[in-house]
């Protein structure tokens, strides 16, 4: 049996590396995406030009009967409050009110790590979530709202929540692409101290543990931490980035921190490999060197 898919965000940075993998799989896709410039059919995958905040827009998908849902969506410029909770909750919500709920099996919903907010890392799923930011409160309302319908519908439900994910297709005003980009036209850039500690994953290997979920026969509903499991001072990953282009020249200090900056956030991932017998296999300085040949391309 084809199963039907639904990915919100399927044209995004995540969405575009998992539909990469899922192409020579057994599924039927449907992609969502805000955006009015999509890419062609495929055989196996459709995209759909659909704001998901747009209830009367999503309307045309309300007759398919999806039996799993993957979503990827959202707005990552996190600036206003109002167009976050809309974009992360709102949405979501129109989502679950416009799709049958009876024929699906599988939510897989994309969480952050920013909902445990102050809470000390390293974040268990256990943990309690102080959310101080209008990006994590929205976050931590759709996986509220999640587990209230997941238990009444009676679907499964996996929320992951993934640290600092980079590699192709990301947005050049992230971190990583950020640095590659100065340092691939040889230019000096200001930077923070770079004295916080991360936890970076390289994307490929958040793809695969999507695929071993969608894989999976019997596994319990819950949150997982999805990060490498080993933080690294956001100094050191430049200075690599800079070492691996040799070129471009990083002024450490000259951006002060934010007064709310959380100098440690990092995950346990003992929950996530347990379950779903996963592990992350790409290295950091792996991982970089093929986002560098990536955005060396498109530069």
């Amino acid at each position: 049996m084809i199963k039907k898919i639904l990915i919100i965000g399927g044209t995004g940075f995540i969405g575009q590396n998992l539909i990469k993998k899922l192409r020579s799989k057994n599924f039927q896709i449907i992609s969502l995406s805000k955006k009015k410039q999509l890419p062609k059919k495929k055989k196996n995958i459709t995209y759909k030009s659909i704001d998901i905040s747009n209830k009367k827009k999503l309307n045309k998908i309300s007759k398919i009967k999806f039996n799993i849902v993957i979503n990827l969506g959202g707005n990552i410029n996190h600036q206003n409050p109002k167009e976050t909770v809309q974009a992360h909750f709102y949405g979501l919500k129109n989502v679950l009110k416009t799709i049958n709920l009876k024929n699906l099996n599988l939510f897989i919903q994309i969480g952050s790590s920013l909902e445990y907010g102050t809470s000390r890392s390293p974040h268990l799923e256990s943990q309690l979530c102080k959310p101080n930011s209008s990006y994590g409160k929205a976050k931590l309302k759709a996986t509220n709202y999640l587990r209230r319908i997941s238990n009444s519908e009676n679907f499964k439900l996996v929320i992951l929540r993934p640290y600092q994910i980079f590699g192709p297709y990301q947005k050049l005003d992230r971190l990583i692409p950020q640095v590659i980009k100065f340092c691939l036209k040889d230019k000096k850039f200001d930077c923070t101290e770079g004295r916080q500690k991360r936890d970076f994953l390289f994307v490929d290997d958040f793809v695969d543990l999507i695929l071993k979920i969608l894989n999976k026969k019997k596994f319990s509903s819950g949150i997982y931490n999805v990060g490498y499991g080993k933080p690294i001072n956001v100094k050191n990953v430049i200075q690599l980035i800079r070492n691996l282009i040799k070129s471009g020249e990083p002024n450490f200090g000259k951006v002060k921190m934010r007064k709310d900056e959380v100098m440690k956030l990092y995950p346990k991932i003992n929950k996530v490999k347990k379950c779903f017998n996963w592990r992350p296999t790409t290295t950091l300085k792996s991982g970089i060197r093929k986002t560098i040949k990536y955005y060396k391309k498109k530069m």
